[in-house]
């Protein structure tokens, strides 16, 4: 059903790779999101949270500087293990142990990388305008609904993003103790989309519909990936993902491999929330970024 909407967002729908590793920890975790062109001016949609990380990183690197800086003023001092632990808890890594944390925008833009990110004071949007670049690798951009009344309970639609990071390009330098990126192993992760009908609108503070439920999950690293429809219209951008409690709890006794067992089992819908395309078009209005709509 969504063979040729899959195919059209594939043309402008992009990955964000992520590696991480906590304090005292050479293990990297991989992570990703989505974010999808709308413009040939390098204008792109994906979520608030999404840019937060992204400013979240940078911030994570002078965290790292002035932790390391305030560890050689206290090296070989006589109680050199209590103070490191006091430092700990200065920079809060007890709570908050992440040390570093990298982004790669894929398939983007070639030559330099910069950019400006706006945030939505409310919504969970954002855009973000690639700057200086000397090629744009996308030449094919979204089309949204025009009429919006149509977002209705029933409409079903379809999610695409990168929510299973199978990239391998990174590794641990001993010698710098940092994580980095190479040029080994697998670049890419496959896109992968997710169908669902649409079951409830979302609505702000004041009452005015901002987003819309669906009744499957948003996946893990597809925030910021487009909402579309067979034909590839946009209809809105994933963005969250909620869990409604069934009350189907079971604490039952079961057979497993010849033997009694209990089993206890909390059951929820896990459901996706996803930016009305009304609030998007708003958002993009609001910073006039061009953009098609159908005719």
């Amino acid at each position: 059903m969504f063979i040729k909407g899959i195919e059209i967002a594939s043309q402008f729908t992009r990955a964000i790779h992520t590696i991480s590793r906590n304090i005292d920890s050479t293990d990297i975790i991989p992570g990703a999101a989505t974010l999808f062109f709308v413009n040939s001016d390098g204008w792109a949609l994906t979520c608030k949270h999404v840019v937060q990380h992204l400013i979240g990183s940078d911030q994570l690197q002078k965290r790292k500087n002035d932790y390391l800086s305030e560890l050689m003023k206290i090296k070989g001092v006589k109680n050199e293990r209590q103070l490191k632990k006091e430092v700990l808890k200065k920079f809060d890594y007890i709570k908050q142990p992440i040390y570093e944390s990298y982004n790669c925008f894929m398939n983007c833009v070639d030559g330099n990388l910069q950019y400006e990110a706006f945030m939505h004071p409310e919504t969970d949007v954002a855009l973000i305008h690639f700057l200086n670049y000397s090629n744009l690798f996308c030449n094919q951009f979204p089309i949204f609904a025009k009429n919006v009344n149509e977002l209705q309970q029933g409409k079903y639609l379809c999610r695409l993003g990168f929510p299973f990071p199978e990239f391998t390009n990174y590794f641990y330098d001993s010698s710098e103790d940092k994580i980095k990126w190479n040029q080994s192993g697998r670049i890419d992760s496959p896109k992968f989309p997710i169908e669902g009908m649409v079951t409830r609108h979302l609505v702000d503070s004041t009452q005015v519909v901002i987003g819309v439920e669906m009744s499957t999950p948003g996946l893990r690293g597809q925030s910021g990936g487009p909402l579309f429809d067979q034909n590839g219209i946009i209809w809105g951008m994933q963005s969250a993902t909620n869990h409604l409690d069934l009350d189907f709890d079971v604490m039952q006794e079961v057979i497993r491999n010849g033997k009694k067992t209990k089993v206890e089992d909390h059951a929820f819908l896990h459901v996706g929330h996803c930016v009305h395309v009304k609030a998007l078009k708003s958002f993009m209005k609001q910073h006039k970024v061009q953009f098609q709509e159908e005719t």
